[in-house]
């Protein structure tokens, strides 16, 4: 039943409502590394050798298909005249529904993965040292404020089969349980650019309209579990022989599926990648309703740098 009222909220059209909570976090990117992820005739947004990449995890309670999670992995900035906008790489969901409509209505790189979260209490170095001079003081004290995590770990599916792609830990700030200062209320905009896949080969440009309280915060923690992954550290690049060595494909399969194996798992790789760069900024959205419009096909003005 819920199915299938899902189903008619999207069959409803655009705009497209979500309501939720989301991280929305900021890194500094090699330009070098995602430079492949983004369509050749487009011009990445970039200074000294990096562009401004990240990620946008949500939590959906509310949404044409229900409530469900999403990691958006973006890539880049590009710029297209006389605007510049985001570029998902990647965008991974925990339902089946929304992937179909990511992929055939917004022209996103969308795919089906499995997000699996607990709790976790870890002691940091700061509390360590203040219960080592409480205890040489005599003043002992109970380990009861250590510092929690949310811990996330995500399972991509690829092909007919699940790999962990990532662990992700963000600090609780105290908003889960509404009792904080959740910051100002705000409206604002999002743009960005999709399509060039085989659902929507044509380039796409779509807005998220965004209500939301808003507030810096502590960036979240991500490292990766992926079996296809380098030992690269934070700033993780990836050549293209690396990426074909990491390519792992049935030898039964016929070339064309051997090809597009190996492009998807570069793909996959490059987008570990930026979720590994260096983050610089990360904003907490709580009480979030999305809008998110229609997209529509852009004349494609070609750059002449690159």
């Amino acid at each position: 039943m819920e199915e299938a009222k899902s189903s008619r909220r999207y069959s409803l059209g655009p705009p497209w409502i979500f309501k939720g909570r989301a991280l929305y976090q900021l890194h500094l990117v090699k330009a070098d590394t995602v430079r492949a992820l983004v369509p050749k005739d487009l011009r990445l947004v970039e200074a000294f050798g990096y562009t401004l990449g990240g990620m946008f995890l949500a939590h959906y309670e509310d949404s044409p298909a229900g409530a469900f999670d999403e990691l958006v992995t973006i890539a880049g900035i590009v710029w297209n005249p006389p605007t510049s906008c985001a570029w998902a790489s990647r965008v991974l969901v925990s339902s089946h529904e929304a992937c179909q409509h990511g992929r055939k209505d917004v022209g996103l790189p969308s795919h089906y993965a499995s997000f699996s979260k607990r709790i976790d209490a870890i002691e940091t170095a700061t509390e360590v040292k203040q219960r080592s001079f409480l205890n040489f003081l005599g003043l002992d004290r109970k380990n009861d404020n250590k510092q929690k995590f949310v811990k996330i770990e995500i399972m991509d599916t690829v092909t007919v089969s699940s790999a962990a792609l990532c662990n992700i830990s963000i600090p609780m700030t105290g908003s889960e349980t509404n009792k904080s200062w959740m910051g100002p209320h705000i409206r604002m905009s999002l743009p960005s650019f999709s399509g060039n896949t085989d659902d929507n080969p044509h380039l796409l440009k779509y807005s998220c309209q965004i209500s939301c309280s808003i507030r810096a915060v502590e960036p979240a923690k991500i490292t990766a579990t992926d079996s296809l992954k380098m030992s690269c550290g934070n700033e993780c690049q990836i050549d293209d022989e690396s990426s074909s060595t990491l390519a792992s494909v049935d030898s039964s399969n016929s070339k064309n599926v051997q090809l597009n194996s190996s492009t998807e798992n570069e793909e996959r790789q490059r987008s570990i990648s930026v979720l590994l760069s260096k983050p610089i900024l990360a904003l907490e959205f709580n009480h979030m309703t999305m809008q998110v419009d229609a997209p529509h096909i852009v004349i494609h003005k070609p750059s002449k740098m690159r």
